[in-house]
């Protein structure tokens, strides 16, 4: 444990000076370093490169954006407790490189009529002049849903510290047949030929969900389309929409107002705790999304989701150093409200991830963004090893409870696998029925996560391949974390989807991101990604063990396995804010 917390102090010895707009390390304010690396130890459940605040409660992502070479993230944030409160603002931080990051000053509280009790969630878009803009839900002294507009108070400012809000907020008022708690959440808006700016606003008419659009001319005054820009049937209020271009036959990311015939659109609203998206096509001039194939966000399993496991308000940007799109999301406690208090914090953020349409023009693929490798050490490898029926192989050399794992499995003998027409299975329920302790005969096999030496506390991320009677066949991927923990008052709902992905010529692929209470997996390549979240007994990294594990009748062979131990990110508070409290 002594060496965990030198090791823990030595990289977080960081205070931060501004100088030219860059962060330096010195020798200051040790005893808070001490300080942060003792609140680790103490609560095993903190993350170390997962992004939280350093305290209290956290929900949506907000704004994120990119502005004179710093990252910006802003979130819903409690100030006053590790529960969702009466008033909720937007907290903020910066990075220089999406991994390590300066806690600031909150941005936006509530100090106008149109925000007097709260400031929820809203969006950045860059304005010509390269002007930061946020739309945003105030929650007014009537409790009713508007959207305001705040901007920063001094440009030249890279951090932008100190926002100022528009003198006529709110600009937008819930309209008629939209309920005044049920308008909230703009998207990034996106100019159009005829230069007319463009929002969605996620919404509702008699439980009916929508993204109502609006345009301006001036970023200020906005009306209303006689139309929705997408909508469903009995889904409830949309919350967080988000839409975006996509690039066919490429991995890049577009400017929110890039459009033509070589790119597609994605429209991702939040309702019943999920994130929901489609690909269609986008016609401005007539202001008309067309979804492909007619698929629409209707929320039942045959619809595409960013991540079928804790995963949700998601908010993605352009990220022009880079030329990729960004997705953040928030990823809830799935603990008590009571454990909550008593650790003082609640909610993580997914680590940020790429995305990008997949070759085959039908779903998106997510990947972490490649900055998360600067955190790789201690790297162990494995080839070509046979996991035969019931073994379980345990991975020496890594920190198993802050780990980065990338595994590829071979698999032989496909006629044996279980007969099931899984066209109209639900695999969430087919994980729970069938986890990783219900044998099958090509899987489950997979990955222990975060397991205590006796295997009494594993999170299973696993595959199963079944095969209807055509002879085709199905990759279904699960995180069955209902043995994850002893504890009691713990939800240990295990999650599941299927994997586009022929087992005849391809690989299984799986990487997981492993961070004491979370687990980001992604499969085959980022086309299917669940995320969970887990609390398990043991207190003590060294505690944690990672092994692969075949439980199916049929050989299953590793053709490769990297896995390294992650170092801590530095999460670190800007000087101003210190001497200011």
């Amino acid at each position: 444990m002594k060496k965990s917390l030198s090791s823990f102090i030595a990289l977080c010895f960081l205070v931060i000076v501004l100088e030219t707009g860059r962060v330096k390390a010195t020798s200051r304010d040790l005893n808070d370093v001490i300080l942060l690396a003792n609140q680790q130890i103490q609560q095993p459940y903190r993350t170390g490169y997962h992004f939280q605040p350093p305290s209290n409660w956290m929900n949506d992502p907000n704004g994120p954006m990119l502005y004179q070479g710093v990252y910006h993230f802003f979130y819903q944030y409690n100030p006053y407790a590790a529960t969702f409160g009466d008033v909720i603002i937007w907290a903020h931080a910066v990075s220089y490189d999406l991994v390590n990051w300066i806690h600031l000053d909150p941005a936006i509280y509530p100090t106008q009529e149109a925000d007097s009790k709260s400031c929820w969630s809203g969006s950045a878009t860059i304005l010509p002049g390269n002007i930061p803009a946020m739309l945003y839900t105030g929650s007014d002294s009537k409790s009713r849903q508007v959207q305001d507009l705040a901007w920063p108070k001094n440009l030249s400012d890279p951090f932008l510290r100190e926002w100022v809000k528009h003198p006529k907020n709110p600009l937008i008022t819930p309209p008629e047949g939209v309920k005044d708690d049920c308008f909230r959440d703009p998207s990034t808006a996106w100019l159009g030929p005829d230069g007319v700016w463009r929002i969605v606003v996620g919404g509702d008419r008699d439980n009916n969900g929508m993204a109502l659009l609006y345009q301006s001319t001036d970023f200020v005054n906005w009306k209303r389309y006689d139309q929705p820009l997408s909508s469903a049937i009995a889904t409830g209020t949309w919350e967080c929409p988000d839409f975006y271009p996509v690039p066919l036959n490429s991995t890049n990311g577009l400017d929110t107002s890039v459009y033509g015939g070589s790119v597609r659109h994605v429209m991702k609203a939040g309702f019943e705790g999920h994130d929901w998206y489609t690909i269609g096509t986008y016609s401005p001039d007539r202001e008309n999304f067309l979804p492909q194939n007619g698929l629409s966000l209707t929320g039942s399993t045959l619809d595409l989701r960013y991540d079928y496991g804790q995963f949700y308000a998601s908010k993605s940007f352009f990220d022009d150093a880079k030329n990729r799109r960004v997705l953040w999301a928030w990823v809830p406690e799935t603990d008590s409200q009571a454990d909550d208090i008593e650790k003082g914090w609640a909610g993580l953020q997914s680590f940020p991830r790429a995305l990008w349409i997949d070759r085959n023009g039908k779903q998106l693929i997510q990947w972490p963004v490649e900055e998360i490798e600067e955190l790789r050490q201690n790297e162990v490898n494995l080839q070509n090893k046979n996991l035969k029926p019931g073994s379980v192989l345990e991975i020496h050399g890594i920190t198993a409870s802050q780990a980065d794992v990338t595994i590829s499995f071979k698999l032989e003998e496909l006629k044996e696998a279980e007969v099931l027409d899984t066209t109209s299975v639900d695999p969430q329920v087919l994980c729970n029925e069938r986890g990783a302790s219900s044998r099958g005969a090509i899987g489950p096999f997979g990955l222990l996560a975060m397991a205590s030496k006796d295997l009494k506390e594993q999170s299973a991320i696993f595959f199963r391949v079944f095969q209807n009677q055509l002879g085709r066949y199905s990759v279904l991927m699960c995180s069955d974390i209902s043995r994850s923990t002893v504890r009691s008052n713990i939800d240990t709902t295990s999650y599941g989807a299927f994997v586009d992905i022929d087992p005849r010529s391809e690989e299984i692929s799986l990487r997981n991101l492993i961070d004491h209470s979370i687990i980001e997996s992604f499969g085959a390549g980022g086309k299917t990604c669940i995320t969970s979240r887990i609390y398990p007994q043991f207190v003590n990294n060294e505690e944690a063990h990672l092994f692969a594990f075949n439980n199916g009748t049929q050989n299953v062979k590793i053709s490769k396995m990297s896995a390294w131990s992650m170092k801590n990110a530095a999460f670190v508070v800007d000087q101003s804010v210190k001497s200011a409290a």
